[in-house]
């Protein structure tokens, strides 16, 4: 018997990369799954992929509206819902200097104000014992250059997840946040094989494990906190990054 068995899962973002890949191992594991998206195209293709056990449904993370019209769609299709996977999010340049203030609070919007309110569009369906997993990133604490509305984003995302437990722990409703490194999906797709290569290559040297994540490797903490396994973690950040985030200096480029 799979580890969710029985269980019903909303994945916003869940058309591609990580959303996606965890979609896949949800349904293999015995879950019904509904996935939402921006990309008509991309949701077909993810539901064509995932099968009948799987709704996809095209909505913005970031519009509370829409994820509520979600929600009651996947409750329609599968019931009260037993994990919420709030994983949309958008990363874009904001240099300090030349940022347009519409590029700056539409990262705000999707990322911080989208998780909020996917989560509070859920909450009526919630059953006893629900697991929410939000997206944090490494990118909250690593300083990037021209990230600042993304990693003050993910930076909140980490904040709210605290008080979402207080808010849900007495309903038994737990709250974890999963805190992804570097990990190969789509979008870091370059124009050609070669240059993605190189970025990969310049990425891993950044890494103490000496490489880059791969989306499964992100899926299966995902999982852990899914299922009854964690069913005493709460209001915990589990971070899947090779060791950058917690010992830079181990990386292949100090060594």
């Amino acid at each position: 018997m799979g580890k969710l068995e029985g269980k019903v899962a909303l994945i916003t973002g869940g058309s591609s990369g990580i959303g996606l890949t965890t979609a896949k191992l949800f349904i293999a594991e015995g879950a019904k799954v509904v996935i939402t998206g921006r990309n008509a195209a991309s949701l077909q293709s993810a539901a064509a992929e995932l099968g009948t056990n799987s709704r996809a449904i095209q909505a913005d993370a970031g519009d509370p509206s829409g994820m509520e019209n979600a929600v009651n769609e996947a409750v329609s299709a599968f019931g009260g819902l037993d994990i919420v996977y709030a994983n949309a999010g958008i990363s874009s340049a904001t240099p300090l200097g030349s940022t347009e203030l519409a590029v700056f609070e539409e990262v705000l919007r999707i990322n911080v104000t989208g998780s909020f309110f996917t989560v509070q569009a859920a909450l009526p369906h919630l059953k006893a014992g629900a697991s929410i997993i939000l997206t944090g990133s490494t990118r909250a604490t690593d300083g990037a250059s021209h990230r600042a509305a993304y990693a003050a984003s993910k930076g909140a995302v980490s904040s709210m997840a605290r008080v979402l437990v207080s808010e849900l722990s007495p309903r038994g409703i737990r709250v974890n946040t999963v805190v992804p490194g570097a990990t190969r999906t789509p979008i870091w797709n370059k124009s050609t094989s070669e240059e993605t290569a190189k970025l990969e290559a310049a990425q891993a040297r950044t890494i103490p494990l000496g490489r880059m994540g791969d989306p499964e490797e992100i899926a299966a903490a995902v999982l852990f906190l899914a299922s009854d396994e964690s069913s005493f973690v709460q209001g915990a950040e589990i971070t899947v990054d090779g060791g950058a985030r917690s010992a830079p200096l181990g990386a292949p480029v100090y060594r």
